[in-house]
């Protein structure tokens, strides 16, 4: 295509049989944890016409992030943080709404209709309107995988009050296959097509707002932002290739960076590293304690002096999380000497239960 994107199709604006059920139950039952826009948006993601009683047609793009090489292999280096494919560069936000925007542009001077653009930010259920549009299917990670890209493709829409025709629906295709399930490092799918956000590495580190449970922390490993899990293990990547977006592919800095080197940023810094990417939205205190629980994963005795300095840290978030690794870093006797100076100066209650918890045994 022109504009580069990798897949289309076409679809009415009826909503998918069972998905607002689906969305309903999911909110019901709190699967959604700290996002709790999903509820206040849940009529119009169920229905696109109440999102916008015009449209008439849906055009759903699909564009390719596919990665070169498998992104788990960095799970191997502990002394490095390991970043989800869809953030080593630009925002795709950005680039996916200026590409929908031109085509946007193109159909409303080519047929005189109304037009509306519309990317994951905005309340679309777009996974199953892309499977409607037969772009691919819902598998039972709850992501979409297509025949042609596995599971690399960002979505976005076009509503249109052109009355186009539309496409067949994908059928499912995960047969018998348990891989993405099985793989989750914290039992995030308590059944195949449903995901408890709350245990999800990805929501943890991106959507989570406050401390990180202990059950969660050392299955979280070196991942400082998102988790390829269950999307790099699907065997339909087999059709997978590489990007040809450039602003896709990794910036060096955030293929393989040190968790020694992410320790060090301030906030001037932290902002200056992640302009145009996603990491951004974050904001430097919550990139921080990833990267912290990510160095006391490690085990790494060398690392503490990247951690030491953000005991005093202003935000209570850092320096919990300061505590928890230099506990998994240090044996008992240097963590000691550290809580005798430290912890009687702590006014934070989260913090200080971090000290009294102290090296596990």
């Amino acid at each position: 295509m022109a504009l580069g994107f990798d897949s289309i199709g076409f679809t009415t604006p009826t909503p998918t049989d069972g998905a607002p059920e689906d969305l309903r139950e999911f909110l019901a039952l709190g699967l959604q944890g700290d996002m709790d826009w999903l509820a206040r948006t849940a009529d119009r993601r169920a229905d696109p016409r109440v999102l916008w009683p015009a449209v008439r047609s849906i055009v759903v793009l699909g564009l390719n992030y596919g990665p070169e090489q498998d992104p788990l292999a960095l799970l191997e280096a502990p002394d490095r943080g390991s970043v989800s494919v869809y953030a080593r560069n630009r925002d795709y936000h950005d680039i996916l709404k200026k590409k929908l925007k031109a085509l946007a542009r193109w159909m409303h001077q080519s047929f005189d209709c109304e037009v509306k653009v519309f990317v994951d930010t905005a309340p679309v259920m777009e996974k199953p309107i892309a499977e409607r549009a037969g772009l691919g299917w819902q598998g039972k990670h709850t992501n979409l995988v297509s025949r042609g890209f596995g599971s690399w493709l960002f979505l976005g829409e076009v509503f249109t009050t052109l009355v186009l025709t539309p496409d067949a629906p994908e059928a499912d295709h995960c047969g018998r296959c348990r891989n993405c399930l099985d793989v989750c490092p914290t039992d995030a799918f308590p059944a195949p097509y449903r995901l408890d956000a709350r245990r999800c590495i990805s929501y943890l580190t991106i959507e989570h707002r406050g401390h990180i449970d202990q059950e969660f922390r050392a299955a979280m490993g070196n991942r400082i932002y998102g988790c390829d899990d269950c999307l790099a293990v699907c065997p339909w990547n087999k059709f997978a290739a590489r990007t040809q977006e450039m602003a896709f592919l990794p910036r060096v800095e955030l293929t393989a960076p040190r968790l020694a080197d992410l320790a060090a940023l301030d906030d001037a810094s932290f902002r200056q590293v992640f302009a145009g990417s996603p990491i951004k939205r974050l904001g430097r205190d919550r990139f921080l304690r990833n990267v912290l629980i990510a160095i006391g994963n490690s085990g790494d005795g060398s690392l503490a002096p990247a951690v030491e300095g953000h005991l005093t840290d202003p935000s209570p978030l850092v320096r919990a999380m300061a505590v928890w690794a230099l506990s998994r870093v240090l044996d008992a006797q240097a963590f000691k000497a550290l809580r005798g100076r430290h912890s009687v100066r702590e006014t934070d209650a989260a913090v200080r239960a971090e000290w009294q918890a102290g090296p596990s045994e």
